[in-house]
């Protein structure tokens, strides 16, 4: 039998295992393990990054979707949700708010929506840009053309995050409808890269009909497209979903992956993420703790935040992007961390 110590320093030095390997340490792992695994990862990420932790302002601009993915609360045939779309100035307003409050990066994420053209969506880059010029621009808005991709890119984006959500064709058709494919989400991620992004991929932990053998397969995929952003979360189920009565995912499975991932991914940018936070109150600094260094509090109005379900219970809907980042940074510096403003870019930091 072999130790899972030994697989823990294994995949320290050399940065994979195979999926043999990684199977055998997600399946056997003790709690003693866990504890060695977390302390390991949070030392190489205090190494890499300090006692830095990176913000990220989110602007959900839209929940419109043309979209009906099994898991997700603004799935197209959710007719429940009162849907909603920014206006540019709106966008722009929580750009300012973000930006007095010390954000450089932020995130437009969306629902696939096809109300706003190429042409929209470089447009707002561009005004962004035009305003913040230090800023660094991330894009979360799902599969396009190469070519949209690369007019983003031209107009001034930096980032783009496409979770590719399982990387096993068969658990793929369990969460999506028959016109999404595994595919294309794969050629959108290749796209990217060519482009020049700096790409985010990742998972859900604990999507239903998941495996172990299918997150091994994760992250071998992960270790194959080496993202510089990388978002695990647990899987929360929605109300109004044929997935509302599934489990969802647990807390120590993915503290555990998030610090898999910081050995696998020693400057990756890695988010402790909302969802972490929902499943419980001390989840974003667990997941801190456990190797992530990124944190993506909520600029968008708190008009239509809660309109912006993709699962259940989601917290801080009510909460001002002041009240929230002040808070954020309270709860770092009762860890031993605190929030930097800085755009937060990928560097190979060791």
């Amino acid at each position: 039998m072999i130790d899972n110590k030994f697989l823990i320093t294994k995949l320290e030095e050399e940065h994979a295992l195979t999926e043999e390997e990684f199977v055998t340490l997600l399946t056997e792992i003790t709690e003693e393990d866990q504890e060695y695994l977390r302390v390991r990862a949070q030392t190489i990420a205090r190494k890499c990054f300090g006692n830095k932790i990176y913000t990220r302002g989110l602007i959900e601009f839209t929940n419109y979707c043309k979209n009906d993915c099994y898991y997700c609360g603004i799935r197209r045939s959710n007719s429940e949700v009162i849907r909603y779309r920014l206006t540019d100035e709106e966008i722009l307003n929580c750009c300012k708010t973000g930006y007095d409050l010390g954000f450089r990066t932020f995130v437009l994420q969306g629902g696939e929506d096809g109300s706003y053209s190429d042409e929209d969506i470089t447009r707002l880059i561009k005004r962004i840009k035009s305003l913040y010029p230090d800023c660094a621009i991330t894009l979360s808005i799902g599969e396009k053309s190469y070519e949209s991709y690369r007019m983003y890119y031209e107009a001034g984006a930096d980032r783009y995050l496409l979770r590719h959500e399982t990387a096993n064709e068969k658990h793929y058709s369990k969460l999506h409808p028959e016109k999404m494919s595994l595919q294309n989400r794969k050629r959108c991620l290749k796209d990217l890269k060519e482009i020049g992004f700096q790409v985010g991929a990742g998972f859900m932990v604990g999507s239903p009909y998941q495996t172990i053998e299918h997150i091994a397969a994760d992250l071998l995929f992960l270790k194959a497209i080496t993202p510089q952003m990388i978002g695990i979360g647990p899987f929360i189920p929605h109300h109004q979903t044929p997935f509302a009565d599934q489990k969802q995912g647990k807390l120590e499975l993915t503290l555990t992956l998030i610090s898999i991932l910081r050995l696998m991914f020693t400057s990756a940018l890695i988010p402790a993420t909302t969802a972490l936070g929902t499943i419980d109150p001390k989840g974003r600094e667990l997941g801190i703790l456990a190797g992530a260094n990124v944190l993506m509090p909520n600029l968008s109005p708190t008009t239509v935040r809660k309109q912006y379900e993709l699962y259940d219970n989601k917290i801080c809907t009510g909460d001002e992007a002041a009240e929230c980042r002040f808070c954020l940074d309270r709860k770092m510096k009762n860890i031993g961390y605190e929030l930097c403003v800085d755009r937060g870019d990928y560097k190979l930091m060791c």
